[in-house]
């Protein structure tokens, strides 16, 4: 008995004469062998005509309007962050991190929001769509075809409406140009530039207000007690003691960074073992030399000291410095002898007539 459906027990289209059946759920073959025709190309209305101007003009207006929304926010994220966010010194706290990352967040949002707007009307309201065909042969084109593509660039941008309408092609240009400027504003939160810093320490700046004060120099005291060192406290050979510049932390800045810098080291070194590299520099007071405690190969305190080798040892990765030598190094990867601090005496006391001579701490920046 035969049926009226268009499949046959094996779930397929009866075959036509020469071709296969069609396998339910399938779609159906096309008729044409184009994908689409040409014209069903979409496009907005009016495509490939000139646009009603009253209507284009009103839709100028709303993408000008976008545009200049886009320019504001921009505008208001640089002086959030150049005014609002440095007041009181910065922001400190969590409630204070919040409120930036609203605004500045929000802000941001905004303009790239309203850009991305006016641009969508821009395209779907005033551009018009007529199809544009460039031939395209070999990669050195002839000159006829370079004027072909002159010629369809130029109608390309006709169309666009850049070249004929000059309010959107200024607010265009208004509301991108804070946005190329907001990521050198965002450098600021790398902190300012170093200038000389790396290569001073608290010890110039206290010895410059020493002298100014008729001294010779800046007294040391010892850390944890900030009591002034006199010659006659440290007269044991093969003693060493950690030293900082006295009244750093009442007058420096950033206290605890600082102390991190100018930390020392004061060692006593029996004058007849002292080497000419040390001994020429005379920098020593009664043999007591000071260098600086920061290793020059990462950073790490070269804390350690041998008495009878007269060796320190940077505890980190070994790097081992002869104190007798200007503490140049005698094992281990740093690159560079520890620098010296310039030691004299007045009324007794220790002072230090002159910052580092070079960079402390690590060299891999300088040295490799």
């Amino acid at each position: 008995m035969s049926d009226n459906n268009d499949t046959n027990g094996s779930g397929q289209e009866p075959a036509g004469a020469g071709r296969p059946g069609r396998v339910v759920g399938t779609p159906s073959p096309a008729a044409e062998k184009k994908l689409l025709a040409s014209e069903d190309i979409s496009a907005p209305a009016g495509s490939g005509e000139e646009l009603d101007e009253q209507s284009a003009k009103r839709a100028e207006r709303v993408v000008a309007l976008f545009f200049l929304t886009a320019f504001a926010a921009s505008i208001g994220f640089i002086a959030y962050y150049i005014v609002w966010s440095g007041r009181d010194g910065g922001m400190h706290g969590i409630d204070r991190a919040r409120e930036s990352n609203y605004w500045l967040g929000g802000l941001m949002a905004l303009s790239f929001l309203a850009l991305a707007i006016g641009i969508t009307i821009w395209v779907r309201r005033l551009m018009t769509s007529k199809p544009l065909v460039q031939e395209r042969h070999e990669a050195r084109a002839d000159d006829e075809t370079r004027r072909q593509f002159g010629e369809t660039f130029m109608e390309g941008a006709r169309d666009s409406g850049i070249t004929k309408r000059p309010l959107l092609r200024r607010t265009l240009l208004l509301a991108a140009a804070p946005l190329g400027l907001a990521p050198l504003v965002l450098l600021r939160d790398l902190g300012p530039l170093p200038e000389k810093r790396l290569r001073r320490t608290y010890w110039g700046e206290a010895v410059e207000r020493a002298k100014r004060q008729g001294k010779r120099g800046v007294r040391l005291v010892v850390d944890g007690t900030n009591k002034p060192l006199k010659v006659s406290d440290f007269s044991s050979p093969g003693a060493m003691i950690t030293v900082l510049p006295e009244g750093i932390e009442e007058h420096a800045h950033h206290p605890l960074n600082e102390i991190a810098k100018a930390v020392t080291i004061l060692i006593n070194i029996p004058e007849d073992q002292m080497k000419p590299a040390l001994r020429n520099r005379n920098w020593d007071v009664n043999g007591i030399v000071a260098y600086s405690k920061i290793c020059t190969h990462v950073g790490c305190p070269a804390a350690l000291y041998e008495q009878t080798t007269h060796r320190i040892l940077c505890p980190c990765h070994q790097s081992t410095f002869d104190a007798t030598d200007a503490a140049k190094v005698v094992f281990g990867p740093a690159a560079r002898a520890l620098p010296q601090l310039p030691l004299s005496e007045e009324d007794g006391y220790l002072i230090a007539t002159d910052d580092f001579p070079e960079p402390i701490g690590p060299s891999f920046w300088e040295r490799g």
